[in-house]
């Protein structure tokens, strides 16, 4: 993680575990292992947290773009196209 900056829900995938078996290792676990490697895995994890949001917001955004160029596409289908009216 600290080479590579994955999210938990991508190492949940690399490693076929579950998201929260994931988080409790990096977040409970290997405090106890391992604290200066804990402190450093925690500021990533803090880090996609606060990007959390702008990366929601573009998901969304992509979304309705999506969405208002199938609706554009099926407005001049139809329009030129009588015989679906």
């Amino acid at each position: 993680m600290l080479q590579t900056e994955h999210t938990i829900r991508e190492i949940a995938k690399i490693f076929n575990v579950s998201k929260s078996t994931v988080h409790k290792d990096l977040k409970y676990r290997l405090k106890e292992i391992d604290k200066t490697l804990f402190l450093c895995v925690d500021k990533i994890l803090k880090k996609h947290i606060d990007l959390r949001h702008i990366k929601g917001g573009e998901a969304t955004k992509k979304k309705y773009l999506r969405l208002k160029k199938s609706l554009t596409w099926l407005s001049i289908y139809y329009k030129w196209n009588p015989l679906f009216f």
